[in-house]
């Protein structure tokens, strides 16, 4: 098996990536084996031969190997055979969430640069789902080849900035495949997994798309990406089942009030933010699986896992990975940055990517703490406050729905009543739970709370600042809260 070059020879144009891990890595398989379950199932001779047409597609619109696409697709087997199909040609293809605004895809689309464009027709307003059907058109666009032998493009999820522009080569993908293969916990052959995560996002691209193709998994997406939506699809296949999807759906499928009898799932794994001890227990209590968590950055794809739920809320490193601990940061080893651009020695030096999580790795076990972001480390009148744990204790709450904490020139809290009128109970709770300095100095209370691509939580200042209409604003009176804040 054939992999991409990581490292551009200087001088010379980047080589392509080898095409031939498209159909050794991904489309290897039984013919009448079916693979995915959108509307219907299907086989993989079925992909093999909607890839080959999408793949005939893209080279009309002038696609070749070394060249660049944008795929700007919903969730929906058209994505999935753009994608192969690019790859197959030897392309570098880039992915784009189907949520942005026209104004934020055109700015993604200038700063990559891409030589073919594929979109469909918006999705409209409506109910969540989980994939769609899409009509989708292949243009060329003034652009440029691939600068760099990376086979995949993605944007960070930008929860606290701008996003950034990463690439992985067919190599990096192929060995964070491979790291599934070794995990104990992991869908194997001959099962399910029902995905609510984004497919143009790591976790459910790789986690689910690329490694159920690989290992023979059959990944099934829900159409109505509710609660019972989720629980239908579930029910809709004898095959043991694995849940994989962000703490957003945990609490989704915790509101079901009375879920079906499911003896075919298993579990759930979940990506993305640390998930509240509250979620957890109410999800394990409701449906009685395993609830397992897996750390990971698009930068590198998983990092570490408990899929078992048993060291929470610590995380072992997955095969390979080589995680360590500087000044409180947790660092992944990676040979090259994977930042598209002039290197950035704040995020990447010497062969080490900074997390910028805080955390802390075991000696003894080598187990990983994962204890939020660094930037939620403030100091307030000289002492040290942690935003996650005011978060959470805020989320916790029974009046709350959902929370973000965040800090300009003091703690700020935007949250989401489970029903008006309760802002005194909340104040109160606060008050019983949190000390004075901790606690936030303005309470926004909002109808509904921004959220990346992905279903994180946004804490990005002007975003939080459009969300909040000012009509709920409540400042926080409380005696001992010290109004010098460093």
């Amino acid at each position: 098996m054939k992999a991409a070059s990581t490292t551009p020879q200087k001088g010379r144009a980047p080589s392509p990536p080898d095409p031939s891990w498209v159909d050794e890595v991904l489309l290897a398989g039984p013919g009448t084996d079916v693979c995915l379950v959108l509307d219907a199932p299907v086989s993989r001779d079925e992909l093999r031969r909607l890839v080959a047409g999408r793949q005939a597609a893209l080279t009309a619109a002038g696609l070749r190997a070394g060249g660049s696409a944008a795929l700007c697709l919903a969730p929906s087997l058209a994505l999935v055979a753009n994608l192969l199909a690019g790859w197959r040609i030897g392309a570098q293809v880039a992915l784009l969430d189907h949520r942005l605004t026209p104004f934020e895809t055109e700015r993604a689309l200038s700063r990559l640069e891409s030589q073919v464009v594929v979109s469909a027709e918006p999705v409209g307003a409506g109910p969540a789902r989980g994939f769609y059907d899409q009509r989708d058109t292949p243009r060329a666009r003034p652009g440029s080849p691939a600068r760099t032998p990376h086979a995949l493009v993605q944007l960070s999820s930008g929860s606290t900035g701008p996003s950034k522009i990463i690439g992985r080569t067919a190599a990096d993908l192929i060995a964070e495949i491979g790291r599934y293969a070794l995990m104990d916990g992991v869908p194997r052959a001959g099962e399910r997994i029902v995905s609510m995560a984004s497919m143009v996002h790591v976790l459910g691209l790789v986690g689910g798309l690329l490694h159920s193709l690989h290992a023979g998994v059959r990944l099934a997406l829900p159409r109505r990406a509710t609660g019972e939506g989720i629980l239908a699809t579930v029910a809709a296949g004898p095959e043991p089942t694995t849940l994989l999807g962000v703490p957003f759906h945990i609490e989704l499928l915790t509101w079901v009030t009375e879920p079906p009898r499911l003896p075919q799932l298993t579990g759930m794994t979940t990506g993305g933010e640390l998930v509240r001890a509250q979620v957890h227990d109410a999800f394990t209590a409701r449906y009685g699986v395993r609830l397992g968590s897996m750390y990971g950055m698009t930068e590198v794809g998983v990092i570490a896992t408990d899929l078992f739920g048993e060291h929470r809320p610590e995380v072992t490193p997955a095969p390979g990975m080589t995680v360590t601990e500087s000044a409180g940061e947790l660092l992944i080893a990676t040979a090259h940055s994977p930042y598209l651009g002039t290197t950035d020695p704040a995020r990447w030096s010497d062969g080490w990517l900074h997390t910028r999580d805080g955390g802390t790795v075991d000696p003894a076990t080598g187990r990983i703490r994962v204890l939020g972001r660094l930037d939620s480390q403030v100091s307030v009148g000289g002492l040290k406050v942690d935003l996650t744990e005011v978060e959470h204790t805020l989320a916790a709450l029974p009046e709350v729905a959902e929370a973000v904490v965040v800090f300009g020139t003091s703690i700020e809290a935007y949250a989401v009543l489970r029903e008006p009128g309760a802002a005194a109970s909340v104040e109160a709770g606060l008050a019983s739970r949190l000390a004075a300095y901790k606690r936030p100095r303005l309470l926004h209370f909002v109808e509904r709370l921004p959220r990346t691509a992905t279903g994180k939580l946004v804490r990005d200042h002007a975003a939080l600042r459009a969300a909040d209409r000012g009509a709920h604003r409540q400042p926080a009176t409380r005696e001992g809260n010290p109004r010098d804040v460093h």
